[in-house]
């Protein structure tokens, strides 16, 4: 990196520094290692409701937190890390990440997110645990850090037991979630906020919706405070006044319900959802890539590209993204969340040519689904483009099988080509079968990536399809 890739503006009192490293991952935790908890269940912090829902939608959540595999040697740069996931990674794709593309492996340990929750229900009370051969290899291990996705009581309780520290605490992880709080902080920094009405219960968002309705908004969203892949989030017409909201959209206190963007309306001729990527550690908040992400119709993410498509025919678009940014970076700072952590923006484009309307949707305070196709892809290809994009198999294979198809085909990516896929992470059946999984194309610029996208496709012979996260 030299001084031209660095961009650093004056921090508030008392305040981190923003550092701009755009198209570079930062150095990250050099030097340290940790202990990784894939707790991606306790996302919602004790919502049961909102988890019953990832559970019923996506299919094999648990088999979400093997993408740390890849990456976690990039992310804790010690000498030793380890991971403890919700269920075993296939072990063809471990050894293409170790013996091919010469990435640092951690520890691997499997906790069930059921046998988490009993772990952290037996610290609390005292009582025997019900994993010791784990906790008695985790008490062995020299790492003195403890993170996971969110980090919750229940970290926090195995942390202490430990005599680890955990990185962020957990208020700092439910608060930097949180997208009422971030609505408040952005009304008080004078940034573009969405027209949006505050609801204390169900009964109140007829009323919102009909106070959206004569502001002119044919739609609106719902949103409670913490939510994730769609799961706390509702689009629905302003017309809809007896709709039935449930409950779990008030577990943290009042919900919002917020009119929606849409091209036709006000001069809007396009929505794009562009997605600043930070790290955030002690002294400063780092923007390390900008990429617009793939959204089903409900708003569901389905991938990401890097850069965006569309940056050239929007002057000052990139600078107006990475300085509100900055300043949701900064909240999210001061909360106590330490780590990676995304921000993701709506963006309309107007009618008139290169005017265009930033909001901040919200942050996700967490490795997010951006964060691992963006670090494998800085890593190997600084400066170049990738797309990730989340694909469904129809005939479940080995994931041996897709790793040979890819070879055969000369796409499957290894270090020093210009070009190739990495398949980041497979969800399996349970004969451990390839279901679905996560494919990272690189290549100097978007078109070659696309490229790569479509001779997946072509070359593999299995039926594929598009699926959210």
């Amino acid at each position: 990196m030299t001084s031209s890739d660095t961009h650093a503006h004056e921090p508030l009192p008392g305040g981190p520094l923003v550092i701009q490293t755009q198209g570079y991952t930062p150095r990250l935790w050099a030097g340290r290692d940790a202990i990784f908890f894939t707790n991606v269940q306790s996302m919602f912090f004790g919502n049961e409701a909102q988890m019953e829902t990832l559970r019923h939608d996506f299919t094999h959540a648990e088999s979400y937190g093997a993408r740390l595999v890849p990456v976690m040697g990039l992310l804790y740069r010690g000498e030793r890390n380890a991971v403890v996931l919700e269920s075993r990674p296939d072990p063809s794709l471990c050894s293409y990440f170790s013996n091919d593309l010469g990435l640092r492996l951690p520890d691997l340990h499997v906790l069930s997110h059921r046998e988490y929750e009993d772990l952290g229900q037996a610290l609390e009370r005292g009582e025997a645990l019900p994993s010791p051969e784990l906790m008695t290899k985790l008490i062995a291990h020299d790492a003195p850090l403890l993170d996971g996705f969110v980090t919750d009581a229940i970290l926090e309780r195995i942390a202490r037991r430990l005599g680890r520290r955990t990185l962020s605490t957990s208020e700092g992880s439910r608060r930097g979630n949180n997208k009422f709080l971030l609505h408040q902080h952005l009304e008080s920094e004078k940034l573009p906020v969405f027209d949006t009405e505050i609801v204390a219960h169900p009964g109140e968002v007829g009323g919102a919706l009909e106070t959206l309705a004569r502001c002119g908004y044919p739609r609106a969203v719902i949103k409670a405070q913490i939510g994730a892949s769609g799961v706390g989030l509702m689009k629905l017409a302003t017309s809809e006044t007896g709709v039935l909201v449930p409950d779990s959209f008030f577990h943290e206190g009042p919900a919002m319900v917020q009119g929606w963007l849409e091209t036709g309306r006000d001069g809007i001729a396009c929505i794009h959802s562009p997605s600043v990527q930070m790290f955030l550690d002690d002294e400063a908040v780092y923007l390390y890539d900008l990429t617009e992400q793939i959204l089903s119709h409900e708003s569901v993410h389905e991938g990401n590209e890097s850069p965006p498509p569309y940056l050239d025919a929007l002057p000052g678009l990139a600078e107006e993204l990475f300085h509100q940014a900055g300043i949701a970076g900064r909240w999210l700072h001061a909360q106590g969340y330490r780590g990676t952590a995304s921000v993701d923006f709506l963006v309309a484009v107007l009618d008139e040519p290169g005017a265009f309307r930033a909001h901040v949707c919200e942050i996700n305070a967490r490795l997010t689904g951006a964060t691992y196709p963006s670090m494998l892809a800085r890593h190997f290809l600084p400066r170049g483009a990738w797309l990730m994009r989340n694909l469904l198999m129809k005939r479940p294979v080995p994931g041996s099988v897709v790793l040979q198809l890819l070879a055969k085909s000369g796409d499957l990516f290894h270090p020093g080509m210009e070009r190739g896929v990495v398949p980041l992470n497979f969800n399996l059946s349970e004969p451990g079968l390839v279901e679905k999984g996560q494919f990272l194309c690189i290549g100097p610029v978007l078109q070659d990536c696309e490229e790569l996208l479509r001779r997946t496709e072509q070359h593999l012979p299995i039926d594929w399809d598009y699926i959210q996260e």
